[in-house]
């Protein structure tokens, strides 16, 4: 039993090194606070740590993982507490800055990821599994318990209403440096 332990703990802690910031960061994407982030991220991996030895490798790890995140997310923004306070501004969840955070400093800079925050849930969720957390449409499939199909339509449906989201802000941008030159 104690070699069995330690190897569940050794698998956790392998789990904990290759999924970890990329969990935090996802989570952080998703519910708009660092410190709520962390907490959810805790709670997805309290999860995973109870459940390892039930992982069947019917899907891949990282899939698995991400599931058990998005549904703690999910939960989460279904939450009263969630519904009825106001949420912070999107923040870097790291203090360390790695490539991956100078890439989402940059991209905050040029506000798309402003853009995706006002997208709805859904639409953010397929947006950042998609294109952060890299996944394919399958995956994403797999971990949201839909079809490829109407992942591929989420992820349209999303690009359009960013696309008309940055249109209406370029647009404010516009009008507002035209009325201080005049």
């Amino acid at each position: 039993m104690d070699t069995l332990q330690q190897t569940k703990d050794a698998r956790f802690e392998q789990v904990m090194r290759e999924y970890g910031t990329r969990i935090l960061r996802l989570v952080c994407f998703f519910v708009k606070d660092p410190s709520l982030a962390e907490d959810i991220t805790q709670d997805v991996f309290v999860k995973v740590y109870r459940h390892l030895a039930d992982f069947r490798g019917e899907s891949a790890m990282h899939t698995w993982i991400y599931r058990i995140a998005v549904n703690e997310c999910k939960g989460y923004l279904r939450s009263w507490s969630f519904r009825n306070l106001l949420l912070k501004p999107l923040a870097d969840c790291t203090a360390e800055r790695t490539v991956e955070a100078e890439v989402l400093a940059n991209l905050e800079r040029e506000g798309i990821v402003r853009q995706v925050m006002k997208l709805a849930p859904a639409y953010r969720q397929v947006i950042a599994l998609h294109y952060y957390a890299e996944l394919s449409t399958a995956e994403i499939a797999e971990i949201l318990g839909t079809s490829e199909g109407a992942v591929r339509t989420k992820l349209h449906r999303a690009r359009q209403q960013l696309k008309a989201l940055m249109t209406r802000e370029e647009g404010k941008e516009w009008m507002w440096n035209n009325r201080s030159a005049t």
